[in-house]
């Protein structure tokens, strides 16, 4: 019989075995329900990371998790070596609801962002007639797309490259927000431009009003492919659809993941047009996935995206997030710098690291994490109410004005 194990119990296991390539808050999720999550002692927290926007549905939500319960007893896996009945709904129902031509699904966020890299590169060749090998694609300081060699390369964040070099040629930094600077930058080469529409990882970070409407028409202007990630953003996190919504934007290509899924299965996708995604760009066997398109994700995917919209997960999202964006203006607190975001995606910079608050929270059963060292973000599910948010948001206060 196996021996129970107790919350220190996990956190030695898991520091012994495991690779510290994370620094977690010490709580031991065993269970999970809507907003709430229980450790293994029975603890009741409210999570306010939603598996960095993962989880927009919820966790476990009961639709979804039907869904994938029903499909998983059909099949779970084909390969793209045959068809499956369930990707080709979901590519018609993404296609429909993003209002594009074609799809191309992955797995991770990182393979999608990886996927639009290629199709870019490919359609400057194919396309604009940029020169082979010569192919450059522009992305934004701060940014973070995933974490392959190749998207590491971009980053502007030591840690994540140190000793992880050679990097990948082909890609030019600007600052974000600048649109100066990335008109200075775009050359007859430049055959993309990648950007998040807000910078989530790098602590909520917004662009100026209207920076990504003139990027835009740079883009188009210059014959420039405009790539949003709105792997977090997208899907109604900032009370919009997709965050360039915001400023009535249409991207070449939407690259997404994270609540494609609800959190339940790994599926990310990239959406665009023909021209961008269609058979001169990635004829067969020019690109691929063993799991991507998967008939288990692509079911769950689709509950997913039904749930979104049929629950109204979006327009939630919009009006609380602005309710809750006040409440937390109103903290009067000395370690608050500056509160930002949009919809259900808040930033609290505040003066100081920001860890010690983080476990604070936590021991007031409120679980959220320090972004960039300085910044708490406050992303939990679009499920949430506004009794939830004021529960939380009085937690925030006690722990910020103490």
């Amino acid at each position: 019989m196996d021996r129970v194990l107790h919350t220190t119990d996990y956190i030695a296991l898991e520091d012994q075995y495991g690779a510290h390539n994370y620094h977690p808050l010490d709580v031991v999720i065993d269970h999970a329900e809507g907003v709430w999550v229980y450790d293994v002692e029975g603890k009741k927290y409210l999570d306010c990371l939603s598996g960095y926007s993962a989880l927009s549905q919820g966790h476990c939500h009961p639709r979804i998790i039907k869904a994938l319960m029903e499909q998983a007893q059909r099949v779970t896996l084909t390969s793209r070596a045959f068809r499956n009945n369930q990707l080709a709904q979901f590519a018609q129902e993404l296609c429909e609801l993003t209002g594009f031509e074609r799809m191309l699904p992955m797995n991770s966020g990182a393979e999608a962002i990886e996927t639009a890299v290629k199709a870019a590169r490919k359609w400057g060749y194919t396309v604009k007639g940029i020169p082979v090998d010569q192919a450059e694609i522009i992305t934004c300081s701060n940014n973070f797309h995933g974490r392959t060699t190749t998207i590491i390369t971009f980053s502007t964040e030591p840690l994540y490259r140190e000793g992880f070099g050679p990097f990948t040629p082909g890609f030019v930094t600007v600052p974000f927000g600048d649109i100066a600077a990335l008109e200075a930058a775009i050359t007859p080469n430049t055959a993309a431009f990648l950007v998040e529409p807000i910078q989530a990882e790098a602590g909520i970070i917004m662009p100026p009003d209207g920076y990504l409407k003139a990027a835009k028409e740079l883009c188009e202007k210059h014959k420039v492919l405009f790539i949003a990630d709105e792997i977090q953003t997208g899907l109604g996190r900032t009370g919009r659809l997709f965050a360039v919504d915001h400023e009535n934007i249409v991207p070449d290509m939407l690259v997404l993941g994270k609540a494609l899924s609800g959190g339940v299965y790994p599926v990310s996708a990239v959406v665009g047009n023909d021209e961008v995604l269609g058979e001169t760009i990635f004829p067969p066997g020019s690109h691929g996935s063993t799991f991507g398109g998967n008939p288990l994700g692509s079911a769950v995917a689709r509950e997913a995206l039904k749930v979104l919209i049929e629950e109204e997960l979006v327009e939630n999202s919009a009006i609380l997030g602005e309710y809750a964006l006040e409440r937390f203006r109103q903290i009067d607190s000395p370690y608050i710098k500056e509160v930002r975001g949009r919809g259900l995606l808040i930033g609290l910079e505040l003066h100081e690291p920001a860890r010690r608050f983080c476990e604070a929270l936590r021991d007031e059963r409120v679980l959220c994490k320090e972004t960039h060292e300085n910044t708490i973000r406050f992303a939990p599910p679009l499920i949430i109410d506004r009794d939830t948010i004021d529960w939380a948001i009085d937690k925030f206060e006690a722990v910020l004005t103490v």
